[in-house]
């Protein structure tokens, strides 16, 4: 079938605009590859044509291009074999069919399935092509300018993360530098509940919200006085008190920020008890979110294994006894498990965190 009489349409060639869009065509007929390259040339664009359509499938592997214009019927593969294997590996190409007859052309369910944006009869004019391709341009373009529009606001959204994230740093460093037993507790807190979250299999989201949930856990505590923070004796039991609203108060400093949403429960709920009485709202069992139980163990170890004005840290083994006791009570007993079975033997992670942040 002969394609290939160019439409007398001046307004078509030598456009600059369009040499910035690539069109790769696929047609087992060199005659029409021909024709193809001479029109679209013409029209400005950036052509390349291939007779053998597993070519075509490495090309668009290794290359970018804007637009596929595919024959139907060829071999060794039909085109929506082709399209089919395209699919596998690039969901976005433009792509247009040709067909020699009507009633050759793929289902309709086909076209849609393949996400085939369009087809057409081969003929010896190229009108009804070049409205197809025009049109194809401009979704190409309106796809560009979304994904600029994306990645600028996705560049603004990091420096606003980060400059939460700053904000949030100075509190807690601010709380450190109120309280000596702080200093390097949140770091490793995180550390610890990271290495616990990779120990009950979590997904890497999670191991995230571990990670962040760890450092600010405590940021609540530049609410607590100064006199309650750095008191050397037993606390009092109203003193007590003012060191309870510590999560609470941590979570509302970060309610207002999207970015930390996914770490509040962390934050508030990491004193919580399995048993339900802990605070701030006494939940237990599995009502306390699943990354504040494992929160809980990481912060309830580093505190034990830290040195207070009151006591000495703890031994490994008093440690271990500790957590026996409280499981099941104070911390859910599968997590307790896993937790024990680092220490048991897995120690050396534990040591080469401590040691990060003595």
């Amino acid at each position: 079938m002969r394609i290939g009489k160019l439409p007398n349409n001046s307004a078509t060639l030598d456009n600059p605009a369009n040499s910035s869009y690539k069109i790769l065509a696929v047609d087992d007929e060199v005659g029409i590859i021909d024709s193809l390259s001479i029109f679209l040339k013409r029209s400005g664009y950036s052509f390349t044509g291939v007779t053998n359509p597993l070519d075509a499938i490495e090309k668009i592997k290794n290359e970018h291009f804007d637009i596929l214009l595919l024959d139907f019927i060829m071999t060794p593969l039909h085109g929506d074999q082709v399209v089919e294997e395209i699919r596998k590996f690039n969901k976005e190409l433009y792509i247009l069919l040709l067909t020699g007859h009507k009633d050759l052309a793929p289902p309709l369910d086909t076209i849609r399935r393949l996400d085939i944006q369009g087809y057409c009869e081969k003929s010896d004019k190229f009108d009804q092509l070049l409205l197809l391709i025009e049109s194809g341009i401009k979704s190409v373009s309106q796809m560009r300018e979304i994904t600029k529009m994306n990645k600028k606001l996705s560049e603004t959204y990091q420096k606003l993360e980060q400059s939460y994230l700053e904000s949030i740093q100075t509190i807690r460093y601010t709380v450190e530098a109120k309280d000596n037993y702080t200093r390097g507790h949140s770091d490793r807190v995180s550390e610890y509940s990271v290495l616990l979250g990779k120990k009950l299999c979590m997904s890497e989201d999670d191991l995230h919200k571990l990670k962040i949930g760890g450092l600010f856990h405590d940021v609540g505590k530049i609410g607590v006085p100064d006199i309650v923070l750095q008191k050397e004796s037993k606390l009092t039991d109203e003193e007590y008190s003012e060191i309870k609203k510590h999560p609470t108060i941590g979570a509302n400093i970060l309610c207002n920020a999207t970015i930390f949403q996914d770490i509040i429960p962390i934050v508030k709920y990491h004193h919580e008890k399995f048993d339900g009485t802990g605070y701030p709202d006494g939940l237990s069992g599995n009502d306390i979110p699943y990354l504040a139980r494992i929160a809980a163990i990481a912060d309830s170890f580093d505190a034990m294994t830290s040195r207070r004005v009151y006591r000495n840290s703890l031994s490994i083994d008093q440690v271990i006894n500790e957590f026996k006791k409280c499981k099941g009570s104070q911390f859910d007993p599968e997590i307790v498990d896993a937790f024990l079975d680092i220490l048991n033997h897995n120690y050396n992670s534990i040591l080469e965190i401590q040691e990060k942040y003595k």
